[in-house]
């Protein structure tokens, strides 16, 4: 599927030859910091492997400010050639009539060939569509994992655990050895959304919204997840689990200052928490619940995926497509691995990064990837489900209202059915 790139051709500057390139395409993103120090990089990687194509990146702010920039470009016929959407935004921009390539057919019509099979498996479903054709081109990939304080398990004298039957075994002495024994920091990806992944079970009707926006509804109203939040509940009123609302690094905080045994975080959060961490840590599967049948199977990635917007010229569209190629090297993937901890999202690039011996230095950094290449179900595969950034603002306030004592989780599931569900009938006629 790939071409060999040459990284000894390649320098962090931007040539001559490229300034000077024929066709120029810009790429908007939603990444700041380190992150969008190293789209920088890649870019001028791109730039200097080559002499047709000059790729600028441009930061929109967050992924919610790049979706409704890049969609309100395109109405406008201002769009930039490529656009990173972030997971929650997936369904908006595909159902967007006309608004983009499928990343696939693009790529075809350049020249090149195209392996689904390429891709790990827990990576290539996501952006695709029911028949599993590549809409958009997986880019910055993450699993949600355990992150493990080394030391609160081996003052407690537990190890980590596999299922959540075990996690309620553990809990009480990692409580009796001074330690908050679990915080999370996204409820909406990693328990609920990812719940239903790695416990194998419906999220959504319409084959999880994949299928058709017509008449999909949500199915959180589930036992098994009211299960997991009735559970989550009583941890907390038992000091077992502790809530610090829906700011992410609000809850990762306490795990970075050594005061959590486990955190369920981002595996794109790695490179940073080596920074930031005050104590030794390791990392393990998300856990699952033992006692639902066929629970187990992978989880889906978080991040983004980059899309190819429609109405460009076939110069420029080559050029996107040579751009795709290049992103999905080993080389460039393998780089890009290990510069942010985001999951290399070829089997080719995970298999240069085991024979470099990187996860023998860094074995964390393996983690999210292993948990994607488990074993998939009927149901693990992800979701296509349109307004869902609001869908999910209504879990995060219903989740808030749990927790502080506000409502029940059943009041709470209903209402998120309910809102949830009207929104997705809105989607529906507006895509329709």
């Amino acid at each position: 599927m790939f071409k060999k790139i040459s990284l000894a051709a390649v320098t962090f500057a931007f040539s001559a030859t490229t300034a000077l390139a024929a066709n120029n395409i810009t790429w908007w993103h939603g990444m700041a910091g380190r992150n969008g120090e190293v789209i920088n990089e890649v870019a001028q990687k791109f730039n200097a492997s080559q002499s047709a194509c000059a790729l600028t990146p441009v930061s929109k702010g967050t992924y919610e400010e790049a979706l409704a920039s890049g969609i309100a470009a395109f109405r406008s016929g201002e769009q930039p050639n490529i656009l990173q959407v972030f997971d929650a935004g997936a369904a908006t921009i595909i159902n967007a009539k006309g608004a983009v390539i499928p990343a696939e057919d693009l790529i075809t019509k350049a020249g090149y060939s195209f392996d689904r099979g390429a891709f790990i498996d827990g990576v290539r479903y996501f952006y695709a569509d029911s028949e599993g054709k590549f809409v958009g081109m997986p880019f910055n990939s993450s699993a949600p994992i355990m992150y493990i304080n080394d030391e609160a398990l081996k003052k407690a004298g537990v190890e980590a655990p596999k299922t959540w039957e075990e996690f309620e075994a553990i809990a009480p002495k990692l409580k009796e050895a001074g330690y908050i024994p679990l915080v999370q920091s996204q409820l909406t990806w990693q328990f609920t959304e990812n719940f239903f992944s790695r416990n194998n079970i419906q999220f959504a009707t319409n084959n999880n919204g994949y299928d058709s926006v017509v008449d999909t509804k949500l199915k959180v109203t589930d036992p098994n997840l009211q299960m997991m939040f009735e559970k989550l509940k009583t941890w907390k009123d038992e000091g077992y689990f502790a809530f610090y609302g829906a700011g992410w690094n609000d809850n990762q905080k306490v795990f970075e200052e050594g005061k959590a045994a486990f955190w369920v975080g981002s595996s794109g959060s790695f490179g940073g928490l080596q920074k930031t961490a005050k104590m030794p840590f390791s990392a393990t599967f998300l856990p699952y619940w033992g006692s639902i049948k066929g629970a187990g199977t992978n989880s889906f990635i978080g991040g983004a995926a980059l899309f190819a917007m429609s109405g460009k010229s076939d110069e420029e569209n080559k050029c996107v497509a040579d751009f795709f190629q290049f992103l999905t090297s080993p080389e460039i993937q393998y780089f890009y691995h290990k510069a942010t901890g985001y999951v290399a999202i070829t089997k080719a690039a995970y298999e240069l990064a085991q024979k470099d011996g990187y996860y023998k230095e860094k074995p964390v950094a393996e983690v999210g990837i292993k948990q994607l290449l488990l074993p998939a179900g009927e149901w693990s595969k992800g979701y296509r489900l349109g307004f869902y950034p609001q869908i999910r603002e209504i879990m995060e306030r219903e989740y808030g209202r749990i927790f502080s004592g506000e409502t029940t989780v059943k009041d709470a599931f209903e209402t998120i059915d309910k809102e949830g569900n009207e929104l997705l009938a809105r989607f529906a006629k507006t895509a329709g």
